[in-house]
């Protein structure tokens, strides 16, 4: 009996799981006809019922004649979400990627893939949190209908275009019925950003190739002369000195390295008076990682809640569409850290935070980075004038707007 006992719970397991699994299947089928209600038509459906228990059991008429228009009103719907349509949808953008101000200008497609003709329909497009509609005609077998659409971007985004959908309701929207008939696509709004071209000076300089300790025969930068050795290079000779010390001496040089930028940009919420200047800081970010990879240096971001390697300009400013806003978020001390960690070989890293940052915390973030990486900063804040200061070791520039990041980061030329 005791060797049983297990083999009989083991049984009566499976046939509890079978059971259940049945059930969750016709509870499923049972709820789908029940996804076309509207939060209207719950309530008909609530007031109908009430209405007549209570009609019922106490024999009144008047709570009867309640309970029949209810039902009345949601028969009379479901004429209009039956039938059933086919339809191949596709969004199409003049550009998935647009600036922050700029039009996104795209059109949904719409065709007839059933075997007859399609009664006319509502179809909608859901763009991020808002929902754009439009009529659709009857549609012949095989015919196409299109729609332009223009979406306005007010702010920086990644925003979800789709899935197109085909709505059926009745007049007073007490059942609704909606099928999805494509996928999802991305429509990108890139932070607005400047040029710092190649002559940009102030603590920009940096960003050129870096002096190693490690010393070669030919490169870009002249280190010390040498007495030639068998082997050596005669185009390397060093004829003035040859000619003064009357031995043939060699130009010797420092290896350089390709620069690796670092941008920190602290997404903490603390740190900024308010959205437009987040918005300048990422924007300031953007433009200092742009021109980095323009001069081909290495670019990796970090931020208070990650960090992501940029190969080139598109993926940097899809990237930046996507940085939001973080209440509680790592502050610049974190940041720090991770540099040290993830960025060992940084050679330069650029600080861009807001104007309620305490100047304390930049000169935490320098002390954590790598010891060879040269710190600067730009806070973003927009209610003070451009001006540049020291902090400690650290080159820091403070920029009220976008157009003025240039200026700033020349020495205010």
């Amino acid at each position: 009996m005791l060797n049983k006992a297990p083999g009989a719970v083991i049984h009566a397991g499976s046939v509890v799981g079978a059971a259940w699994r049945r059930v969750s299947t016709v509870l499923v089928r049972a709820g789908r006809p029940l996804r076309i209600v509207t939060g209207l038509g719950w309530a008909l459906l609530i007031v109908g019922a009430v209405s007549a228990i209570v009609g019922v059991s106490l024999g009144w008429s008047e709570l009867i004649a309640v309970a029949a228009g209810c039902a009345v009103v949601l028969l009379a719907a479901v004429p209009f979400v039956l039938g059933r349509s086919t339809f191949a949808a596709r969004t199409e953008l003049a550009s998935p990627r647009v600036m922050v101000g700029d039009r996104a200008v795209g059109r949904v497609v719409v065709r007839n893939e059933g075997r007859r003709p399609s009664p006319p329909v509502r179809i909608e497009l859901p763009v991020g949190q808002a929902r754009a509609g439009f009529q659709l005609p009857r549609l012949g077998v095989g015919e196409e209908s299109d729609e332009l659409f223009v979406i306005p971007t007010h702010r920086r985004a990644v925003l979800t275009l789709g899935p197109i959908t085909s709505v059926r309701s009745d007049p007073l929207s007490v059942l609704e019925r909606s099928v999805p008939w494509s996928e999802p696509t991305e429509l990108y709004v890139h932070p607005r950003t400047v040029s710092l071209t190649s002559e940009t000076t102030g603590f920009l300089r940096d960003l050129e190739g870096l002096p190693t300790r490690d010393l070669a025969d030919d490169d870009m930068s002249f280190h010390a002369l040498r007495e030639y050795a068998p082997g050596d290079d005669l185009r390397s000779v060093h004829w003035r000195t040859t000619a003064r010390t009357q031995r043939l001496m060699i130009r010797q040089f420092e290896q350089t390295r390709r620069s690796h930028l670092v941008v920190a940009l602290s997404t903490r919420a603390e740190h900024y008076a308010d959205a437009e200047e987040f918005e300048l800081a990422v924007s300031a970010a953007a433009s200092v990682g742009l021109a980095a990879l323009r001069s081909d240096k290495a670019l990796t971001v970090v931020t208070s809640t990650g960090r992501f390697t940029a190969p080139t300009a598109t993926r940097l400013l899809d990237r930046s569409s996507a940085i939001e806003l973080t209440p509680g978020a790592a502050g610049l001390g974190e940041i720090g850290r991770a540099i040290a960690a993830e960025a060992p070989g940084a050679s330069v890293v650029v600080v861009v935070t807001g104007s309620l940052t305490a100047l304390p915390e930049v000169r935490g973030l320098s002390a954590r980075v790598p010891v060879a990486a040269r710190t600067s900063c730009i806070r973003a804040a927009v209610a003070e004038a451009v001006g540049r200061r020291a902090v400690g070791e650290i080159a820091t520039v403070s920029i009220p707007s976008l157009d003025l990041l240039r200026k700033a980061v020349r020495g205010l030329e």
